[in-house]
């Protein structure tokens, strides 16, 4: 057989190679045109979505900018009067309450979260941390309205008892709105403290730091980015909420002089207005440049979010 090549052995034989590489030709041109569909489906879908999200944007923006023939853009933005039935169309009061809001609801949201991150990234046992992680997560779920709910029935009641009056204001609409945002901070804060290098750790440990030394100095620092992903996200959260705000709010235009004295925020002036205005008068106009408004915060807060992932990522 030594002087036999290749095709006399396989004379010798009398079987035949199959001859594969027409299936791999054909497969490959399979391959080849899946792979242009599905980058087609791709390139059309984030088109389409863009076009969407470009469109709204428009849309509201002209119609809300159209305020501003019969409003001067000055006595929109910082007057605080509110009276659309006599032409007066101040919304600094809604402006005012939603960042006074979202920013009261971080205060009492982050420490809490922060801290419940800490002890199931590093302290919970294995056992109690898959107990705690599907429940801190079940709150996300929740309907914004049972959240109201427990506002109107507890809180409010509560604070009308103890301050006089109603009990409406932005103390329990910063309460509730805290409740709603602390399971996001915490997921987020959590994954990216869990995302360390192990190292990290070992290191300052080795070096005869405590835990806590180690937790506080080396870890929280190490992951400051995905905190701060974290709390904007919760911030985006807070600015957009309405259902849950609206009923502990007290939905009065004006700025608030104590923590339970009845305000307003964008969202719920829009929805609570919306419904009494017809489309296209000075009105309608206004609360479409306060949805504009608030949508410009989101997009900030999106931009935030990418600035800080980029930071990090370096």
């Amino acid at each position: 057989m030594e002087g036999y090549g290749v095709q006399q052995v396989i004379s010798h034989s009398g079987n035949a190679l199959p001859d594969v590489s027409g299936h791999h030709e054909s497969f490959a041109k399979r391959r080849r045109a899946t792979d242009r569909l599905m980058r087609n489906v791709f390139v059309v879908s984030a088109v389409a979505v863009s076009l969407i999200i470009f469109s709204i944007i428009v849309f509201i923006g002209y119609q809300g900018l159209q305020t501003f023939k019969d409003v001067q853009p000055a006595s929109f933005f910082f007057s605080s009067d509110w009276a659309p039935d006599n032409g007066r169309f101040g919304a600094f009061p809604f402006i005012a309450g939603t960042f006074l809001l979202t920013g009261m609801s971080i205060l009492l949201s982050v420490p809490f979260a922060l801290a419940g991150a800490v002890f199931m990234a590093k302290i919970a046992p294995k056992w109690m941390r898959e107990i705690l992680r599907p429940a801190t997560d079940l709150f996300v779920g929740i309907p914004s309205v049972v959240y109201g709910l427990i506002g109107m029935t507890l809180f409010v009641p509560y604070f009308g008892k103890v301050f006089g009056g109603a009990g409406y204001g932005l103390l329990p609409a910063a309460i509730i709105l805290a409740i709603m945002i602390l399971p996001t901070i915490l997921s987020v804060s959590e994954d990216a403290i869990r995302s360390l290098p192990r190292s990290l750790e070992e290191a300052s440990l080795a070096l005869g730091a405590t835990r806590w030394q180690t937790i506080w100095k080396v870890l929280l620092p190490a992951a400051r980015p995905g905190i701060l992903t974290a709390v904007i996200l919760g911030m985006g959260r807070a600015i957009g909420e309405t259902m849950a705000v609206m009923m502990v709010i007290g939905n009065a235009p004006k700025l608030p002089h104590s923590l339970v004295d009845p305000t307003s925020v964008l969202t719920t002036g829009i929805v609570k207005d919306m419904g009494n205005t017809f489309y296209g008068t000075t009105w309608n106009n206004a609360l479409f440049l306060m949805a504009l408004v608030l949508l410009l915060i989101s997009l900030g807060l999106i931009l935030l979010i990418r600035i800080v992932a980029k930071r990090s990522a370096m």
